[in-house]
């Protein structure tokens, strides 16, 4: 099955700017929220990740904060870029512990399941 990655572009309607490459992050593990088909999650959302929101995430069971060397994952800290599910930062949001996103680094597709001006809400970057 051949993956076939959407065009590269943020929620702002420019060439979608890397979110992190230390850690590494995105679906392709390419340092971009960049997304395709095969991306269930639709790892869209820039993050930046905040002790409450990884305390969040470990609860609701995804441990993004403890190294997993099998799969080449430092484990996350408060202050990392992360490309963030859509849906798990929108529910993040409900429950009052969404971090704050990147626009600039958040890829289009994240419009499918947030709105832009929640996205605005939780902006990092100047827009």
């Amino acid at each position: 099955m051949s993956v076939q990655q959407v065009p590269s572009v943020n929620v702002l309607g420019s060439s979608l700017n890397p979110c992190s490459t230390d850690p590494m992050t995105g679906f392709f593990r390419n340092g971009q929220c960049d997304t395709c088909a095969q991306d269930q999650g639709s790892h869209t959302v820039c993050a930046v990740m905040t002790a409450e929101f990884l305390a969040y995430s470990k609860y609701l069971g995804n441990d993004l904060s403890t190294p997993r060397p099998e799969f080449q994952f430092p484990g996350l800290k408060p202050g990392d870029h992360w490309c963030l599910c859509a849906a798990r930062f929108l529910q993040a949001h409900h429950e009052g512990v969404a971090p704050q996103v990147r626009l600039s680094a958040t890829h289009l597709r994240a419009l499918d399941i947030v709105p832009l001006d929640l996205l605005r809400q939780y902006a990092s970057d100047a827009v």
